[in-house]
C-alpha cells in the first residue's frame, strides 16, 4: 500500500498540566485594585473603544485581513496579500461608510505595514499641510480617493539624515514653465522609499531647487512616476524595489532615478514658498521653520505609536509570565487547591523588575503622546495668526522624544521577548517579527542619534537666552522654567531623607529638571568657554537631549494625572491611586538607570541612591497584583496581538501547538528532498552496515 505523504502532523488531544492558563489569569484579574474597563475608557474614550470593536468584528470576518498564515509567508506572498488587504480596505470603507478614524483603527489592528502605509502616513499629511487650494484639488482629492497612490521620496542612496546633502535636482525651465528632475550620480538615487517599489504612481520628491542659477536646497515636488493606464514607469524614470530587508518585508521599499524628467510648474508644493511662473523668481516662506509643522505631526504620531508598541510587548510578556510556571520557591511555595505547584515566573522579583517598569513606560508614553498632539494642534492654530512662539520648543522636544521613545520601545520589545524565555524566540510569540518590523522607527524620520543634535541646539540657545535675561517665560515652555530654577540655585540638593520621600512628585520633577539643566550648563560651558568642537561634544549632546526628554516624559505623566478633571471624580479614586504608583515607578526606575548623572550633578547623594533603589523594589511589590490588569487595560484584542503567548484566555500551550500544526513543513509526513538528499545517504549506509554484518557472521 502506497504511503499518502500529504498527511498533516497533528498533536494528540491532551490538556496541558494544570492549573490551566485560563484559571491562572482569572486569578490574576481577581486581584485588580481598579476597574480595568474604566481605565481603558480613560485612555481611549468609550466612543473609540466602541468603534474599535465594530471594526474588529468586520476584520475578523474578512479573508483579506486573516492573519492565520502571517508567520509562514514568503516576501512575495506578504506583498501580494498586503496589496489585497489595501484594496479590500478601500472597498470596506465604502461598504460600511467608515470615517477616517475607522480606517486608522483597521490599519492599527491589522498591525502590518503595507505598500499603502506611506500613502496614508506621509503622502497625504504632506499634501494637506504644504499645498495650495489648487494643488489640493489636483493632488490631495485624488489621493483621498486612491486615484493617486503616493509615497514620500526623500532619503537617497548616499544621504539620509543630512537632508541638505541630497543630490537630486529640480531645475526651473522658464521657457516651458517646467521643472526638470534629474539624478546626477548613482548616490542620488532615492532609496528606502516605502510604497515606491511597486505600488505608488506618484511621489513627493525632495529635490534641490535650482532657479536662475541659484541652488536653494531641498524642496518638495509632487511627481507622477507611473502611468495611469498600465502602471509602467514614465519615460525618463528608473524605479524598482530595493530587495529583502531585516524586517518590514510586507512593504515594497523602492529606489527611483530621474533622467532629465520634466514636470509641470504646479508640481512644486507652494503653500509656504513659491517660484514665480515665467521669471523663476523665488519667494521665501514667511518663516523658514513652517515646514516643521509636518515633521512635528509625524513625530508626535510616532510617539503615540510607541505606547502601542510597548503596550503590545508588555501585554504578551506579562500575561505569559503569569501563566508560565518554573521551579518551586522553597521559601514561599505557591499553592493551588492545597497542593504545591511551580511558581508563575511573574512572582519572581527579577521578572517584575524586567516587565513592570516597561508597563509603566507605555503609560508614560500615552500621556506624552496626548500632550504632544495637543501642543501640535495649539501650534497649528497659533501659526495661522502669525504666532510662531511655540514652534521651536515643540520641534526640539518632538525631535528628542522621537529619538528617546522609539529607542525605549525597541529595548522594551526585546526585553519582553527575552523575558518570555525560549518561547519568546518563536515567531508564534508575536514578538520576533514585531521587533523586526518596528526596528526602522529608530532610523526613519530622523536617525535617533542625529535628532538629539536638533534638540541640543535648541537647549543651548534657550540656556544662553536665560543667562542673558532674554528668555520669555511661557506656560507652554517648561525648558525655560527648569533652567531658570537651576540658575537660581546651582547647588541645590535633594531633600529626601527616607525611601518614601521619593514618592513626592514635586521632588521627582525638581530632580529631573536639575539634572537636565546641570548637563546643559556644563556642555554649554565646554562649547562657549573652552572652545570644544561640536563633534567632540556629541556624546554629551546625546545625553542632555535624553535628560531633557526624560524630564518631559515624567512631567507630562505627573501633570497629566494632576490636571485631568475626570481623574478627580470619586469613582475614579482607585484608578488614580494606581496610576500615581505607576508614574512613581516610571520616574524612579528611570532615575535609577540614569543615576550616574544625578550623582554627578551633586543633587542626589550616594545614601539617597540606596533609598531610591529600595523604593523601586517597594513599588514593584505594590504593583505586582495589578500587573495583568494594567496590561488588560490597554484593551488590545487577540486579533491585534496575534500571539500564542499573549492570549487573553491564557491558552498558551494549546495555541503554540495549533500554530506548529499549521507550519507548511508539517503538512507532509516526509520532507521534500528526502529522495534526493537523505535517502541516498541512509540507503548507502544501510547497505554498508548489512554487508559488514554479513561478513562478521561468516
Amino acid at each position: 500500500m502506497a504511503l499518502d505523504n500529504n498527511t498533516p502532523t497533528k498533536f494528540p488531544k491532551l490538556a496541558p498540566k494544570g492549573p490551566s492558563g485560563e484559571l491562572l489569569l482569572a486569578n490574576e484579574r481577581a486581584k485588580a485594585s481598579f476597574d480595568v474597563d474604566k481605565l481603558s475608557k480613560f485612555m481611549y474614550t468609550e466612543s473609540w473603544l466602541i468603534k474599535m470593536n465594530k471594526v474588529l468584528e468586520v476584520l475578523e470576518n474578512e479573508p483579506a485581513f486573516d492573519k492565520t498564515n502571517r508567520y509562514y509567508m514568503s516576501r512575495k506572498e506578504k506583498i501580494s496579500t498586503s496589496l489585497w488587504k489595501d484594496r479590500r480596505l478601500f472597498e470596506i470603507v465604502r461598504e460600511h461608510n467608515w470615517d477616517e478614524t475607522d480606517t486608522q483603527i483597521a490599519n492599527f489592528l491589522f498591525d502590518q505595514s503595507s505598500p499603502f502605509t506611506l500613502h496614508y502616513n506621509m503622502f497625504i499629511p504632506t499634501l494637506r499641510n504644504q499645498t495650495t487650494d489648487e494643488q489640493k484639488k489636483l493632488f490631495l482629492e485624488p489621493a483621498l480617493q486612491h486615484r493617486i497612490i503616493g509615497c514620500y521620496a526623500q532619503t537617497e542612496l548616499g544621504h539620509g539624515s543630512n537632508v541638505q546633502g541630497l543630490e537630486t535636482t529640480a531645475t526651473y525651465i522658464p521657457e516651458t514653465n517646467e521643472f526638470e528632475l534629474h539624478s546626477p550620480t548613482l548616490t542620488s538615487s532615492k532609496w528606502w522609499i516605502g510604497g515606491l517599489g511597486k505600488a505608488a504612481n506618484h511621489a513627493i520628491v525632495m529635490a534641490r531647487l535650482i532657479t536662475d542659477g541659484k541652488d536653494l536646497g531641498p524642496h518638495p515636488f509632487c511627481v507622477q512616476i507611473r502611468s495611469f493606464e498600465d502602471h509602467r514607469p514614465m519615460k525618463g524614470i528608473t524605479v524598482g524595489d530595493i530587495g529583502p530587508k531585516f524586517g518590514f518585508n510586507s512593504v515594497d521599499n523602492g529606489f527611483i532615478m530621474f533622467d532629465h524628467y520634466r514636470i509641470p510648474h504646479v508640481a512644486f508644493l507652494s503653500k509656504y514658498s513659491q517660484v514665480k511662473a515665467g521669471t523663476g523668481e523665488y519667494v521665501k516662506p514667511p518663516n523658514d521653520k513652517l515646514s516643521y509643522g509636518t515633521m512635528v505631526f509625524i513625530r508626535a504620531n510616532i510617539v503615540l505609536g510607541v505606547r502601542y508598541a510597548i503596550a503590545k510587548a508588555t501585554t504578551i510578556a506579562v500575561r505569559y509570565s503569569a501563566v508560565r510556571q518554573q521551579f518551586v520557591d522553597a521559601a514561599n511555595p505557591k499553592k493551588w487547591d492545597n497542593k504545591i505547584i511551580e511558581t508563575p515566573v511573574l512572582d519572581y522579583t527579577m521578572q517584575q523588575y524586567r516587565l513592570i517598569p516597561a508597563v509603566a513606560t507605555a503609560y508614560a508614553c500615552f500621556f506624552t503622546g496626548r500632550e504632544m498632539m495637543r501642543l501640535y494642534n495649539l501650534n497649528q492654530e497659533a501659526m495661522k495668526t502669525g504666532n510662531y512662539s511655540l514652534l521651536a520648543d515643540l520641534h526640539a522636544s518632538s525631535s528628542g522624544l522621537k529619538s528617546l521613545t522609539t529607542t525605549m520601545a525597541i529595548e522594551a520589545i526585546e526585553d519582553c521577548r527575552r523575558a518570555c524565555g525560549g518561547h519568546g524566540y518563536s515567531n508564534f510569540s508575536g514578538l520576533g517579527q514585531f521587533y523586526q518590523d518596528y526596528l526602522p522607527n529608530v532610523t526613519w524620520e530622523g536617525d535617533n542619534y542625529i535628532l538629539t543634535q536638533q534638540t541640543a541646539r535648541y537647549l543651548f540657545k534657550t540656556f544662553r537666552n536665560v543667562v542673558a535675561g532674554k528668555a520669555e517665560p511661557s506656560e507652554h515652555n517648561h525648558t525655560i522654567t527648569y533652567l531658570t530654577q537651576f540658575l537660581q540655585n546651582t547647588n541645590a540638593k535633594c531633600p529626601a531623607t527616607s525611601p518614601s520621600d521619593f514618592l513626592n512628585h514635586e521632588l521627582i520633577l525638581s530632580a529631573f529638571g536639575f539634572r537636565a539643566a546641570h548637563g546643559i550648563a556644563k556642555a554649554a560651558e565646554q562649547i562657549d568657554r573652552q572652545n570644544r568642537s561640536w563633534n567632540s561634544m556629541l556624546i554629551e549632546i546625546n545625553r542632555i537631549s535624553k535628560a531633557h526628554c526624560q524630564f518631559v516624559l515624567i512631567r507630562n505623566f505627573i501633570v497629566g494625572l494632576q490636571s485631568d478633571p475626570s481623574l478627580s471624580l470619586p469613582e475614579n479614586r482607585s484608578m488614580l491611586k494606581t496610576l500615581r504608583t505607576v508614574a512613581s515607578l516610571f520616574a524612579l526606575h528611570t532615575m535609577e538607570k540614569e543615576i550616574a548623572e544625578f550623582l554627578a550633578s551633586g543633587y542626589v547623594s550616594s545614601e539617597q541612591y540606596y533609598m531610591l533603589k529600595e523604593q523601586v523594589v517597594t513599588l514593584l511589590a505594590e504593583l505586582r497584583p495589578d500587573a495583568v490588569s494594567l496590561v488588560d487595560a490597554f484593551a488590545l484584542p487577540d486579533y491585534y496581538l496575534h500571539s500564542a503567548l499573549g492570549r487573553y484566555d491564557g491558552k498558551v500551550y494549546e495555541s503554540m501547538c495549533e500554530m506548529a500544526e499549521r507550519e507548511p513543513l508539517n503538512q507532509t509526513l516526509v520532507v521534500d528532498g528526502y529522495d534526493e538528499c537523505i535517502k541516498p545517504l541512509v540507503k548507502a549506509n544501510i547497505k554498508e552496515i548489512t554487508e559488514s554484518s554479513h561478513a562478521a557472521k561468516l
